[in-house]
């Protein structure tokens, strides 16, 4: 069996983010320090395992899916696509905010002591470089769930979320500006890419951090913060280092967010769950930015259900995504349109609708993309983000950067709206870590 940390009652006290003195006497139950390279290794995998599944969740807030009232398991959904996060029904499914940070203790044990311990070399570099791109990412995912969409003119003083970065339960939590953890996040990427050394895992692998996952990382944060040259710079970084994208107009294609797809980067995280799946139809808005018979997403990403559609992208580890080329092209597309390169913009798009389309309808498009102005131009490549990247836990957070607009839901006949700019576009901290920490308030 490997062996891995089990940091039980120690670890579980300490991911409340509380100063929790009275706990300080429990020991760990079953302890087992890892030493070799191997143990490190071990105990990365389970940090891996460990990441919250909570983009099936935000998909119920988003536009794309409607609930299906005839199913069973929408009691554990209602209130999320109600956006009722003050008193939601018990049977309400939590964010798994405790997750987050259960990996990011996984990670910085890692970061502490895994070349100390089991010495330097290519192994223990990589296995390092991977433990700080996934603190970086669970971090970017806690700030995008728990804090305002970012706003240079106002991150410094913005309330983002608790940064913690070794293990430590004498520490006072709080959180930290919205500026001081995109920081931490951003030197967390850098730190890491200095120890990366494999450019792609095989298959079965590959839901690791590698040189391309960490530029795809960089192209996403750079994207969210606005700073598009870096952006596209980044992006490209990983294009040059695998620019395919997946054919769907080739025999044998597969859905792009396959993990076996040829423009698969990373496939950590599945994206729909089985549960959500069932419990939801998808939107006649989502349905209706497709060309149902010339876009060949269509009928990789939906399948027919009585008289609703569902999600065919989902509910299975084949399915597997976190970060894949057709993001990065679409990256790339807004940051060289964001910074005056509208030939690169349009390449890009281009380039992408010519792996989706049928071939006659495509050099339709291409004559009217090319026709586009700036900011018409713009609007396809956020409208192609949508249809592209559905149901692939991107919609919430294009919805929070992209004006925030107003959503209406129906249940049960009664309407809901969240409005334009609502404040539940950000998620309020958990109660119960509140309870525990009090500095969340």
């Amino acid at each position: 069996m490997k062996k891995i940390i089990q940091l039980c009652a120690v670890m579980l006290v300490s991911l409340t983010l509380g100063s929790c003195k009275k706990y300080l006497d429990i020991e760990p139950v079953g302890k087992v320090i890892p030493t070799t390279t191997d143990d490190f290794r071990a105990l990365l995998t389970t940090a891996y395992s460990t990441f919250a599944e909570h983009k099936s969740l935000l998909a119920t807030r988003t536009d794309e899916l409607n609930l299906d009232e005839n199913q069973d398991d929408i009691v554990l959904y209602r209130d999320i696509y109600k956006w009722n996060d003050a008193s939601p029904d018990p049977s309400t499914l939590p964010f798994q905010y405790v997750a987050f940070y259960n990996t990011i203790f996984f990670a910085n044990e890692i970061i502490a002591e895994v070349e100390n311990k089991a010495g330097k070399s290519a192994e223990t570099a990589q296995i390092k470089g991977e433990a700080y791109l996934l603190r970086a990412y669970n971090h970017f995912e806690l700030l995008n769930l728990y804090a305002k969409p970012y706003q240079a003119s106002s991150a410094a003083t913005d309330r983002g979320i608790v940064l913690v970065l070794k293990m430590d339960l004498e520490a006072n939590y709080k959180p930290a500006t919205t500026e001081e953890v995109y920081s931490q996040i951003l030197n967390d990427i850098n730190e890491g890419q200095k120890l990366l050394n494999v450019t792609t895992f095989d298959a079965g692998k590959n839901y690791r951090f590698t040189t391309r996952a960490a530029w795809a990382l960089k192209a996403r944060v750079y994207e969210f913060r606005g700073e598009w040259s870096k952006a596209q710079d980044a992006a490209q970084k990983a294009l040059q280092l695998n620019g395919d994208l997946e054919d769907l107009n080739a025999a044998g294609s597969k859905s792009p967010n396959n993990y076996l797809a040829k423009e698969s980067i990373m496939a950590m995280e599945k994206a729909m769950n089985v549960s959500v799946t069932n419990a939801v139809a998808i939107s006649d808005h989502l349905l209706g930015i497709y060309d149902k018979d010339n876009d060949l997403r269509f009928a990789k990403y939906f399948s027919k259900s009585g008289s609703n559609y569902r999600s065919a992208k989902g509910a299975s580890n084949e399915f597997k995504v976190s970060f894949r080329n057709g993001e990065l092209y679409l990256i790339q597309a807004e940051a060289a349109l964001q910074t005056g390169n509208t030939d690169l913009a349009v390449q890009s798009l281009l380039a992408l609708k010519a792996k989706r389309l049928k071939p006659a309808y495509f050099e339709t498009e291409k004559v009217r993309v090319q026709s586009l102005v700036k900011a018409d131009l713009l609007q396809e490549i956020y409208k192609e983000r949508e249809r592209e990247l559905a149901l692939e836990g991107h919609r919430w957070y294009d919805l929070r950067r992209y004006g925030q607009p107003a959503i209406t839901h129906t249940v049960s006949g009664v309407n809901y709206t969240l409005n334009l700019n609502d404040p539940r576009y950000t998620l309020p901290f958990p109660k119960s870590a509140i309870t525990n920490n009090p500095n969340l308030q």
